[in-house]
């Protein structure tokens, strides 16, 4: 199969437009590299700036069929690129992301961009990309040499019909997966109703009440590979409270530390320093394996009036969220809910026994959710290995 420069099948291989963003969340919306952090073109994730002239814009609106890359980046995210598929908003390629802008009458986008996920791809951007241990980048000039196998167009598209049919099959299970977790929500309000108008009567109070202390985590330069403990950084922390242990670091700690930085199972960890959209993420720790913890978390641990689900559930349901977004809504940036304000933070409290009852409940959809989590995986393995048969 003949092989063709990037540069010879696309208009454009170029680094977004520098437009400042805007201090109070409006005007123009304008991608960034959280708009494609998931692999899919996310529109809840732009950013808005103003510009006085639109003429400065020129082409730099997206076009449907566009797709955008992150070339700076952790090792692990470098290379993620995303589809963009005309919508009525108008949105303009902000920098941060490379633009690339296929010739349809010569490859199909959906084809490129499935190309983006081989092996041979991911090995051509090691092959240009400068690393650091927290952080990598390639230039334009660079990716426009990649070389791309390049069937016809009819070729193109069965297989992008093949690939699309087994991304459906995962793309349907991740939907299952959000509705557990959209169940655990219900059970929650179901249990314990509207937090703002308590009709149960429970008691109320603050985080303060039900905690027994709230300690911050490790401030040790984490490693890559060395390192006896394996650190969780508010990346590992995942907005619905779940946990992402793929990419790791580790340290050291003194024997001594040990008490202050270690978090066990049961252990509330709370995302206390991050964007403003992500500040307070919180989650409930359920490992065996005691493991660190880094500084940007507060470990927290209730005591006999609460459980740590209860807690967790309390901070991720929308009055929860509500809450925390208020608390740093002034904060443009990296926003910041201290150890105090953590437990100023009020609260219902129900009986430990309903908050038990409530526990079991939720270990039980987890449970279920485990069952799809491990579908997926296996529709994953199989999606790569089409990949790689189709690219080698």
């Amino acid at each position: 199969m003949k092989r063709v420069m990037l540069s010879e099948i696309t208009e454009h291989v170029r680094n977004g437009k520098s437009i400042k963003n805007s201090s109070d969340g409006t005007g123009l919306p304008i991608t960034r590299i959280e708009t494609i952090s998931d692999g899919t073109f996310n529109q809840n994730k732009l950013g808005y700036g103003g510009v006085k002239d639109l003429d400065k814009i020129g082409d730099y609106w997206l076009q449907d069929g566009d797709i955008l890359m992150s070339h700076i980046n952790s090792p692990k995210h470098l290379g993620k690129s995303a589809l963009y598929e005309k919508n009525e908003l108008d949105i303009i390629h902000g920098m941060n992301l490379l633009g690339i802008r296929p010739r349809k009458s010569e490859i199909l986008p959906e084809y490129l961009n499935y190309y983006f996920l081989s092996k041979d791809f991911d090995s051509f951007i090691k092959s240009i990309s400068n690393q650091s241990v927290n952080q990598a980048s390639f230039a334009a000039s660079k990716l426009k040499k990649l070389e791309i196998p390049l069937p016809s167009l009819s070729e193109q598209k069965a297989i992008v019909a093949k690939l699309d049919r087994a991304q459906r099959l995962i793309d349907i299970d991740r939907e299952m997966l959000a509705k557990y977790d959209e169940l655990i929500q219900s059970v929650f309000l179901e249990m314990f109703g509207d937090p703002v108008r308590n009709p149960k009567g429970f008691d109320k109070g603050t985080i303060r009440d039900i905690v027994s202390e709230t300690k911050y985590g490790t401030n040790k330069k984490a490693h890559e590979t060395e390192g006896e403990y394996p650190v969780i950084r508010m990346g590992n922390l995942l907005y619905n409270g779940e946990w992402d242990f793929s990419d790791m670091k580790y340290c050291d700690l003194e024997e001594k530390e040990l008490p202050k930085y270690l978090v066990h199972k049961g252990d509330v960890l709370f995302n206390r320093t991050n964007s403003k959209e992500l500040v307070g993420k919180t989650g409930v720790y359920r490992e065996e394996e005691p493991i660190a913890y880094a500084g940007y978390l507060i470990r927290v641990r209730p005591n006999d009036k609460a459980t740590s689900e209860y807690i967790s559930g309390y901070l991720n349901c929308p009055h929860g969220k509500l809450v925390l977004e208020h608390m740093c809504k002034n904060i443009v940036g990296m926003a910041n809910i201290n150890a105090q304000e953590l437990q100023d933070i009020k609260i219902l409290i129900p009986p430990i026994e309903l908050q038990q009852d409530y526990e079991l409940k939720v270990n039980e959809i987890r449970k279920q959710k485990g069952l799809i989590e491990s579908e997926i995986n296996i529709s994953e393995e199989l999606f790569s290995s089409l990949v790689q048969g189709f690219f080698g």
